[in-house]
């Protein structure tokens, strides 16, 4: 195995695909969550109801992530990465934009509009982390790539805590919605001087490799079985942040607590998150095992989980602990993305990417809704442990049970 100087090291870890890729993610964070962190301000200013119209909205966006990781994962390996970097950042800062308008629109149904809106952008918000985490696995030495792409998640979920304070600063969650739009074509200018990875272009234009077939998921059952365990390995993840971070507002009542305020919640989830993802590179690189720093980030969250809702939290400000608590054990984000990159080869590797992480945000409704349906007579707190019980369950199970991929060769295709 070749041995890389620290001028070597820092030269790949800080190349601009990486670059960019950091930027990219740090906008689509930002523009990810900026609904979640302005749902109350925003619903209420538009005169409707916080609770219905916001989890009505959020499953719009959800959805839109989820057949958009679809789209742009298919598009990243038929037509090369690069144009899904370019498309999705167009489509997501358009509808953003469009979201800063709605007080103006001369719509009865806001309700609807707006959750197309966010559909729309949840389309395009599913191609940048898949693209971008595919580009820097591909274009990195192998025993480079988990904190190189460390390094993008954890710059890039920084993007949660800009679009907290953007709202704070701002003082109108209109402007936060501009300025997320604005920022995603800037972007773009940048995106003009990346080139398209190496390992890709080798297969390019070869027409005997079939390219970008994600019906082939379901049609080999290792496939399958592998594709299935890494959606598993990031449930514990949106769990954290669908339920207890986004409705944080609902835990409030029952634990005491005067008031809680989801954006913050939010906020202080990603600055664990973010601490999690540049740590997890390091942990795994440390441990020369994707597979035993997921594992272990996992348990430090669970136990994050059982204090969080059993302790007795009381305050405000103890509630924002552990939701750094859960940020931090949850930064496995990067790696888990990176496994999925890891586990199939070039010719379905951008689909994979990117459909994987996009399936796990996509499940959040199926979350929500079981949140709603057991909480009418269990009550939130016992209905966010049976939720959050299969969400980790089924996420140890896959971690122990997944092929580890430290230091595998990405020069292959299925």
């Amino acid at each position: 195995m070749k041995e890389f100087t620290l001028n070597e090291k820092l030269k790949h870890l800080f190349s601009f695909p990486v670059i960019v890729a950091a930027l990219g993610y740090f906008v689509d964070i930002y523009d990810l969550l900026l609904f979640g962190i302005v749902r109350v301000p925003s619903l209420k200013d538009l005169n409707l109801d916080v609770d219905t119209a916001g989890t009505l909205i959020l499953n719009y966006q959800m959805v839109g992530l989820l057949l958009g990781g679809i789209l742009w994962g298919v598009l990243g390996d038929k037509k090369g990465r690069l144009s899904v970097l370019f498309g999705s950042i167009l489509v997501y800062s358009i509808a953003n934009i469009a979201c800063g308008f709605l007080p103006q629109m001369p719509f009865e149904d806001k309700t609807t509009i707006y959750a197309l809106l966010r559909f729309i952008a949840g389309v395009g918000l599913a191609g940048e982390l898949g693209a971008g985490i595919t580009l820097v696995s591909e274009s990195l030495p192998k025993q480079l790539r988990a904190i190189g792409t460390s390094i993008v998640a954890g710059f890039g979920l920084l993007g949660a805590v800009v679009a907290q304070l953007t709202v704070e600063l701002a003082g109108d969650w209109t402007i936060a919605y501009f300025i997320g739009g604005g920022l995603g074509l800037m972007l773009l200018l940048l995106r003009v001087s990346v080139v398209e990875s190496g390992i890709y272009n080798d297969i390019k234009n070869s027409a005997s490799i079939k390219k970008g077939n994600f019906i082939s998921f379901f049609t080999n059952w290792n496939r399958f079985e592998k594709y299935m365990k890494c959606i598993a390995i990031g449930l514990p993840t949106w769990f954290c942040i669908g339920i207890l971070a986004m409705m944080a507002n609902q835990f409030a009542p029952v634990m005491g607590i005067t008031s809680i305020t989801p954006g913050k919640a939010i906020m202080w989830a990603y600055v664990g998150i973010s601490a999690g993802d540049f740590a997890s590179g390091f942990i795994s690189h440390w441990l020369q095992s994707r597979k035993k720093a997921i594992f272990y980030m996992m348990l430090f969250t669970l136990i994050g989980v059982g204090l969080l809702l059993f302790s007795g939290t009381k305050s405000e400000n103890m509630y924002y602990f552990y939701c750094a608590w859960l940020g931090l054990g949850t930064g496995y984000w990067a790696m888990f993305v990176t496994v999925g990159s890891e586990q199939f080869g070039t010719n379905i590797r951008s689909t994979a990417t990117t459909t994987i992480p996009n399936m796990v945000r996509g499940l959040v409704p199926v979350m929500l809704l079981a949140f709603d349906g057991l909480k009418i007579n269990n009550g939130v707190i016992l209905s966010a442990s049976i939720v959050g019980f299969m969400a980790f369950g089924l996420g140890i199970y896959a971690t122990l049970t997944i092929e580890e991929t430290h230091d595998k060769d990405l020069d292959f295709n299925e």
